[in-house]
């Protein structure tokens, strides 16, 4: 028995999705005021002054407070069903299917939102590990339902894997938030390249 995980954006994809649906769901208003609500912190993050964490939490609470999450989920759908597969990197689908062949657990590890991830790993059959909103009378909080995934990869998969029961265990991830996760596996596979 063999399991294989997967990050996601930049690894499975070409671009951070989650950015994109951010800016696709955002109003008008959360647009215009983007600059000099969530300007700096980008700035910060680019700068490597700040966390991947602190800004997904930013940026969460901006675009989604309030936000009737009925509409959300329906836009999430469409922009899975409609964006998605085009930004996923063709070898990286061809190395999901090798190990759906091989019989292998395969898990997508991600930062990103269940809300569109979901359909994608439906469609695929994968498991998935990621962020979820807080919903409090079918409206969005801003908040994430359990704490930020991001840099929690390594406890969620152990919470949900006996990693003692698999032969191997493969991870593929692009940041350093994946190298935890790249650590608990045999074969390592990071920014395209094979570590071991």
């Amino acid at each position: 028995m063999e399991l294989a995980l997967f990050d996601f954006d930049h690894t499975i994809t070409v671009c951070d999705t989650y950015s994109r649906f951010l800016r696709r769901v955002a109003t008008p208003e959360q647009r215009a005021q983007a600059w000099w609500r969530i300007g700096p912190w980008l700035l910060a993050y680019r700068l490597k002054l700040i966390s991947a964490e602190r800004i997904r939490r930013r940026v969460t609470a901006q675009v989604f407070t309030g936000r009737d999450a009925g509409e959300i989920t329906r836009m999430a759908r469409d922009y899975a069903l409609e964006h998605l597969p085009g930004m996923v990197r063709p070898q990286m689908l061809e190395q999901i299917q090798w190990h759906k062949a091989q019989g292998h657990t395969v898990v997508v590890v991600s930062g990103s939102l269940d809300l569109y991830l979901q359909h994608w790993c439906d469609g695929l059959g994968l498991q998935m590990i990621c962020n979820r909103l807080e919903v409090q009378d079918n409206r969005l909080t801003g908040r994430y339902a359990d704490a930020d995934c991001g840099p929690r990869k390594v406890a969620h998969i152990r919470r949900l894997f006996d990693l003692g029961k698999y032969q191997r265990v493969h991870a593929y991830g692009d940041s350093r938030e994946d190298k935890p996760m790249l650590a608990l596996a045999h074969e390592r596979w990071y920014c395209g390249k094979c570590l071991t």
